[in-house]
């Protein structure tokens, strides 16, 4: 049988650890991206593929002529135009990302902080998440590199300052 392990605390715990836990730490809004590049259902694939490789990005939320978010595509997408290419004998010419985008995408509520996240990330496939306001509106994306940016802003100092 396995013990549980119960902390014990013997100094008096600070007003840090007072603080909700949502206070404690960073919001995602202090590393997320807000300069999204966005693509249209319209968009030929192989202006995506040129985007991604031109401004080092490996993924992209597309919107609808309302600005409302309708898929996400990225570099997994885009690999499957060269098999349908080969194998269905599908020309890539005129390709459109609305027939290689997925609706399948995981969104984050832009009051959740870092840890959040970092959860989400730990326990699902999501590269990045794109942050939503309380209308539901794109406000921004926040990736794995990106919590990892927090991870060294907020932790490596005070793990460096301790030794």
């Amino acid at each position: 049988m396995v013990k549980s392990f119960k902390p014990k605390f013997t100094k008096k715990e600070s007003s840090e650890s007072q603080k909700p836990r949502s206070e404690q730490f960073e919001p995602i809004t202090k590393y997320m991206a807000t300069n999204l590049i966005t693509f249209s259902p319209d968009t030929d694939v192989i202006e995506v593929i040129q985007t991604f490789l031109n401004k080092n990005i490996s993924g992209a939320p597309v919107l609808n002529e309302k600005k409302e978010v309708v898929g996400l595509i990225d570099d997994k997408d885009c690999l499957r135009l060269l098999v349908d290419s080969v194998y269905h004998n599908d020309p890539i010419a005129n390709t459109k990302v609305e027939s290689y985008m997925t609706s399948v995408m995981k969104v984050i509520d832009i009051s959740a902080n870092v840890v959040d996240a970092a959860k989400i990330f730990l326990e699902t496939k999501y590269k990045r998440l794109l942050v939503i306001n309380e209308e539901g509106k794109l406000i921004g994306q926040i990736s794995r590199a990106d919590i990892l940016k927090a991870i060294e802003t907020i932790y490596v100092p005070k793990w460096i300052s301790k030794k």
